[in-house]
């Protein structure tokens, strides 16, 4: 055996125990471990059965996905199966915690599985564009449903035991006690009993379903995605073929998925997402101030969300304003959001209840005076924000974090209203804050480095994904999107219509198109960062129109009207024939010649304004790595998963394609303002990747 794998021999039972933390990732190491430790007792004429087991809390978690991009070495987790599938004794998987992906092909392999209560056994691959490459496409049809083998697979959603035990995939279920005694006395149980050896392998799979009906429900909810179709291909061979057919076909399209752009950019999304924590400076070791109480200022719907987002996750928080209507405004919103949740079976009346005990309302902003951190979450002005770290400043005890929801305003300006900038941090929520995942953490010039690791931390705690950010206009996120809004509003005058910009980036994968995206939000606050903008940064030019929206009160949604109309309580956005005469009469009146723009015209000015405006935020070190950058886009701006993020996507096409393509658009309609990141110059000349 080796390091991540022991053997030992308990009551005649052979007991493998995984020992690779913390998932028990099936390495090349581990593999190795397993198929020696199975040789081994089934050679050993002592023993009488085998028990598979993970130590400590999980079985285990799958694959390795950083071998994905490496040349696989043997032994290969297909040929630990096929040395299980020739076992001649009893092999018995006792699985805690969970069984994921090749975990649970793992113990598929295997005679009989039992389990402990509340483990998770699923088969996820298919979230990182792949899926199950060693028989789990072909084993778990034979074993339960092939509709809920499908449903499984297409999802990637894990089931518990009990359902499992049910549906016949877990053999029995260990109530309390010690698992590995439990399985050692299982096996002995089937070996006195002389119990047949149960492979699936040899099972039929019996099709509950209509294939064509399959694969087109599968298509309508996978649009982007090619695995889930993919995957339903396979069970459909599970049906229809031998199992080493089955499995031979498994394996071609587990090749051809691997090497998808799709499957590499969600690879890439699942490490970046655990890469944004690491910061250089700052050490995993760097003491944490403890989080106990938290108070939020401003009841409005950033403050609101923020709010529950602490209430969630069992954080008392008082919730500050200065009005009571605004304060009972913003609770009767906190309370409709959680019983919409209740009504949809989401959360139990109980744990609304529990979570709506947290949150205490106050006129009185000395109630902070105890918190451990404060949110400021008020109207996006300067000498409002100022004025109220002043007197948090007075009011809050010290090592209290004092931080600011500011999307664009300077935080260092920001601390030095108070005595304390090493304690003033910002929190950027994106809206809706209790349920978007992003967390832009704006590290100032003097945020003490315990600050921004406490910060990290609570964001992971509240189930965001915090990403650190410098202090500049907009962070990463909100600067990378004014020069994708400028290039939407240069090709409206061009001639593309709202609709067609909105199509084009929708059909690329974007959650909505910037005009969607500007009616949601409110056509006033990007009104008021234009106003702002002529003043402060009279180089940077937007297109006239949307002011002419914004100037006849067409706000969007809140509004009935904006890019488009809204019919009273729907959301769904519909073309707007006086919108399209009034752009029309402006592009005559600035004299604007038209012409005819294409959808990938659209798509590459626009996102390669973000990535070259990504490209400009590394050289500042506003971001620590391109990675962050993505993440912020795929976790906060509806950007498709499947995509990787605006600066993997630049990856994808090749930067010197980005490149040539920028210098195009600068002989183009106010080519002035495309100005190529030096970075991006340099990697695409040295024909290097943005994410090495």
């Amino acid at each position: 055996m080796n390091e991540v794998s022991a053997y030992t021999v308990r009551d005649g039972v052979a007991v493998i125990t995984m020992n690779n933390p913390p998932v028990n990732g099936l390495g090349n190491a581990l593999r190795a471990g397993i198929l020696q430790g199975l040789q081994r007792a089934d050679a050993d004429s002592q023993v009488k059965a085998v028990v598979l087991i993970g130590a400590a809390k999980a079985f285990s978690g799958g694959a390795d996905i950083r071998e994905f991009n490496k040349p696989r070495e043997k032994p290969d987790l297909p040929d630990v199966n096929d040395v299980q599938d020739a076992m001649k004794k009893p092999l018995v998987a006792a699985i805690t915690g969970f069984a994921l992906g090749g975990g649970l092909e793992l113990a598929l392999a295997c005679h009989y599985r039992i389990a402990t209560p509340k483990t998770q056994l699923g088969l996820p691959e298919v979230k990182l564009g792949i899926l199950p490459g060693s028989g789990g496409t072909q084993r778990l049809p034979r074993i339960v449903p092939v509709s809920k083998a499908i449903q499984m697979m297409t999802t990637g959603n894990p089931i518990t035991a009990e359902e499992a035990l049910q549906l016949g995939l877990v053999d029995e279920i260990v109530q309390g006690g010690d698992l590995l005694a439990a399985a050692v006395v299982y096996a002995n149980k089937l070996v006195a009993e002389k119990k047949p050896l149960k492979r699936i392998r040899d099972m039929k799979a019996n099709a509950d379903v209509d294939f064509k009906k399959v694969r087109e429900d599968v298509a309508k909810a996978s649009r982007g995605y090619p695995a889930p179709l993919e995957i339903v291909a396979c069970a459909e061979a599970a049906v229809s073929k031998p199992f080493d057919e089955g499995r031979k076909f498994e394996r071609e399209r587990f090749a051809v998925l691997v090497q998808t752009n799709e499957s590499k950019s969600l690879r890439h999304a699942f490490f970046s997402e655990r890469q944004t924590s690491k910061i250089p400076d700052v050490p995993e070791s760097t003491p944490t101030r403890e989080i106990r109480k938290a108070a939020v200022l401003g009841a409005g719907t950033m403050g609101g969300g923020i709010t529950m987002s602490f209430a969630n996750v069992g954080i008392p928080v008082t919730i500050i304003d200065t009005t009571q209507q605004a304060l009972d405004r913003g609770m009767e919103t906190i309370r409709k959001n959680y019983a919409a949740t209740v009504a949809k079976g989401r959360l139990s009346q109980s744990e609304m209840d529990k979570r709506m005990g947290l949150i205490h309302p106050n006129l009185n902003l000395g109630k902070a005076a105890d918190a451990d951190i404060v949110i400021e979450a008020v109207f996006e002005r300067m000498d409002v924000k100022q004025d109220i770290f002043k007197k948090l400043d007075g009011i809050v005890q010290q090592g209290a974090i004092l931080a600011t929801n500011t999307s664009t305003l300077d935080v260092d300006q920001i601390a030095a209203a108070t005595t304390r900038p090493q304690d003033v941090i910002g929190t950027h929520f994106f809206s809706p804050a209790n349920v978007m995942r992003l967390l832009e953490v704006v590290r100032g010039k003097r945020t003490a480095k315990d600050v921004l690791a406490t910060t990290m931390k609570l964001g992971k705690q509240l189930k965001k994904v915090p990403v650190v950010s410098g202090v500049c206009d907009g962070f990463i996120g909100n600067r990378m999107l004014e020069k994708y809004v400028q290039q939407s509003l240069f090709l409206l005058d061009e001639g593309a219509s709202p609709q067609q910009i909105d199509g084009a980036l929708a059909k690329f994968g974007l959650a909505m198109g910037p005009f969607t995206m500007y009616d949601m939000a409110g056509n006033d606050i990007g009104f008021e960062i234009r106003k702002r903008r002529a003043k402060e940064r009279p180089d940077f030019v937007y297109g006239k129109f949307a002011d002419r929206i914004a100037e006849k009160g067409w706000f969007g949604q809140k509004t009935g009207r904006g890019w488009y109309r809204y019919e009273p309580g729907n959301r769904k956005p519909i073309p707007d024939a006086e919108v399209d005469q009034m752009l029309a009469a402006y592009r005559k009146e600035m004299g604007l010649k038209t012409r005819q723009i294409s959808d990938d015209e659209i798509v590459e000015r626009c996102m390669y304004a973000l990535a070259n405006e990504g490209a400009h935020i590394l050289e500042e070190g506003i971001a620590l790595r391109a990675s962050d950058i993505d993440m912020v886009y795929l976790t906060g701006y509806g950007f498709p998963p499947y995509r990787g993020g605006p600066m993997f996507y630049a990856d994808t096409v090749g930067l010197d394609k980005v490149l040539a393509a920028i210098e195009r658009f600068q002989k183009g309609y106010h080519g002035e303002q495309w100005k190529p990141s030096s970075l991006l110059v340099r990697l695409a000349k040295e024909g290097k990747r943005f994410n090495s």
